[in-house]
Order: structure tokens, then sequence, then C-alpha cells
């Protein structure tokens, strides 16, 4: 069974910085893709960020461009894959519950900012930012 384990998440003030990270277990063939989405209250969840596990550019939502970046790492064996958030230069309106999320075995789709592409999600890791 996938799972999907975030960490990294707390509270920051505006202009600060965290590093998100999301482990994934459970896959017998890596994914084609991981993405981070987020959800504030009241809010509808919305895309953050996108990568392609084995290269190609990643796919990022308008609001977090040039302050976000997303990345992955991946064990010589393929079993273990990390993808990571970098947050930097954080605001307010970053608050909000971030989750991981991945697509079911052998799925692929470039479209790495779509929620519907994907089918498992992490439990979620809160990031608060201050002003």
């Amino acid at each position: 069974q996938v799972q999907l384990t975030e960490s990294g998440g707390g509270s920051v003030e505006a202009g600060g910085s965290l590093i998100l990270s999301c482990r994934t277990s459970g896959y017998t063939y890596k994914p084609f893709y991981m993405g981070w989405f987020r959800q504030a209250p009241g809010k509808e969840r919305e895309a953050v960020a996108g990568i392609r596990i084995s290269g190609g550019g990643p796919g990022y939502a308008d609001s977090v461009k040039g302050r976000f970046t997303i990345s992955r790492d991946i064990s010589p064996d393929n079993a273990n894959i990390h993808v990571y958030l970098h947050m930097n230069d954080l605001k307010p309106d970053d608050t909000a519950m971030y989750y991981c999320a991945a697509p079911r075995s052998g799925r692929d789709s470039y479209a790495v900012l779509r929620g519907s592409m994907y089918d498992y999600w992490g439990q979620g890791t809160q990031v608060t930012v201050s002003s």
C-alpha cells in the first residue's frame, strides 16, 4: 500500500523559509510524477508545485513562482523517493495545510498541477506564516 509521509511544517514570520519533505513508501515502481498542494481554512485546495520524477521541468502555481522550488531525490534502488518543497520569502497568504500527492502506479500525466491526476495523498503538514 502506497503511503506518503510529510514533514517540515511549522510557524515562521513573513519573509522566512521552510522546507517540506515527503517520503513515499509502498511503490513497486516509482511514480511518474508527484506534487504539493495546499488548503487554507475556508478555501479550496490549490496546486502549489509538481515534478516529474525522472526529469523534466517542474510546474508551479503563479502565486509561488520565484519563491518555492520543488525537488526530488531517488534512492539508487528506487525504493525510496523524497520530494521536497523549498519555500522562501514566505507570506501570510501561504498559511495553509500542505499536502504531498502521488499517482497510482502506471498512471502518467504531464498535468502535474491538476489535483485529479493524483490518487494518493499525505496527511498534511501545517505551515503558518505570521505578519
